[in-house]
């Protein structure tokens, strides 16, 4: 399936067990002590649905064993929409005629100030594909910054070397977040024509450069929509184990996000409604009792209160996809995405706090960082 990492198992094999699962291999796969990759394909499956309630009590319970009743919070920080990337799926494609901008010092530090000031503690730091005028340096340069103010900071950006991850790690970055979008190797060239993304090999390995770099945490993902689902969600869950096993100083979290289309005209190849990405939560949660769930507010509002606490524990809130907006002094860019949960800062804590859960502002400090 991948010569890069040849030990994984074909998912195709997987796809067949999924698409002949019983209800009796559900139960088998409800009852293990260690699930594992045939227990998510099965989990996955159409035999499935009718134990979707007992999977989100069982999901619920796990989440709650492990997690408690906190949900951690962060917001996304779009530093740059420049990008070199042609990925079809994507509002920053440099195809996309659309008004540039990087955030100078000075309007950084508005933004950070902002935010601040709202109650934000977790920072995620967002830039397209590498450009000349926002590359390494522009990002690092960025990360030093904000980490003046912040503990906790993480970039989603575009892939590096295991130096410049280092790099990140030194100025103050805790986390990365880099998905993959999809784990078809031939899909994958199609959707990303142009660009160092284009790197299939070079994309999937960024995770494991991080990890060795030093990086606190990682969060994986696959962009729901691109490719057959099940096949794509039994690849991510490869790539979680693998990280797991050879990097376990390090944090793995996971992103379920579905393709929100802005300003591109792309067809979305296989849908994902929301039941089936809440059967997607539950078995990941079953599978993997005590890794973070993330879920952004690319969902509604009303899906991600339910969510809360039944499997996700980190959640993103009054996120903008633009370059600048938080700071009423900065002028903001188009987005990235469509944003569905608009709620401001107060109202979703207060959501959180109705349904018994316990916002998490904070929950690691620059000090504790390996030197």
């Amino acid at each position: 399936m991948s010569q890069i990492y040849p030990q994984w198992h074909d998912p195709a094999s997987f796809v067949e067990i999924n698409r002949r699962a019983t209800s009796a291999d559900v139960q088998a796969a409800l009852s293990s002590d260690s699930p594992g990759l045939w227990e998510l394909a099965v989990l996955l499956s159409e035999a499935a649905d009718s134990q979707l309630e007992t999977m989100a009590a069982t999901a619920k319970k796990l989440t709650t064993s492990h997690f408690g009743r906190t949900i951690s919070l962060y917001t996304p920080l779009y530093v740059s929409n420049y990008c070199s990337g042609g990925c079809t799926y994507c509002g920053f494609n440099s195809d996309v005629e659309q008004v540039r901008h990087r955030l100078s010092e000075k309007e950084l530090d508005n933004e950070i100030k902002a935010l601040k000031d709202r109650g934000f503690e977790d920072i995620l730091l967002l830039t397209g594909e590498r450009t000349k005028e926002a590359g390494f340096q522009y990002l690092l340069d960025c990360v030093r910054i904000t980490a003046k103010r912040f503990h906790n900071i993480s970039v989603e950006s575009f892939s590096m070397t295991e130096d410049e991850y280092a790099q990140l790690v030194e100025a103050g970055c805790t986390g990365i977040t880099v998905y993959q979008e999809t784990y078809e190797p031939v899909y994958y060239k199609q959707v990303h024509p142009r660009g160092s993304k284009r790197d299939y090999g070079f994309r999937l390995e960024a995770p494991s450069r991080a990890l060795k770099a030093g990086m606190r945490t990682v969060g994986l993902g696959a962009l729901l929509g691109l490719s057959e689902p099940i096949a794509e969600l039994l690849c991510l869950f490869q790539h979680i184990t693998y990280l797991r096993k050879h990097y376990w100083k390090g944090g793995i979290s996971v992103s379920f996000p579905r393709i929100r289309q802005e300003g591109i005209d792309f067809k979305v190849r296989y849908d994902v409604d929301e039941k089936f990405l809440a059967k997607i939560i539950f078995a990941f949660r079953i599978c993997l009792p005590d890794v973070p769930l993330v879920l952004s507010t690319r969902e509604r509002y009303q899906f991600r209160d339910g969510m809360a606490g039944l499997g996700v524990t980190r959640m993103s809130i009054s996120s903008k996809t633009t370059v600048g907006g938080y700071d009423s002094d900065t002028e903001e860019t188009e987005g990235q995405f469509c944003i569905q949960d608009t709620r401001d800062f107060d109202a979703f804590v207060q959501t959180l706090k109705n349904k018994g859960l316990e916002p998490v502002m904070k929950n690691w400090d620059i000090v504790f960082q390996d030197k």
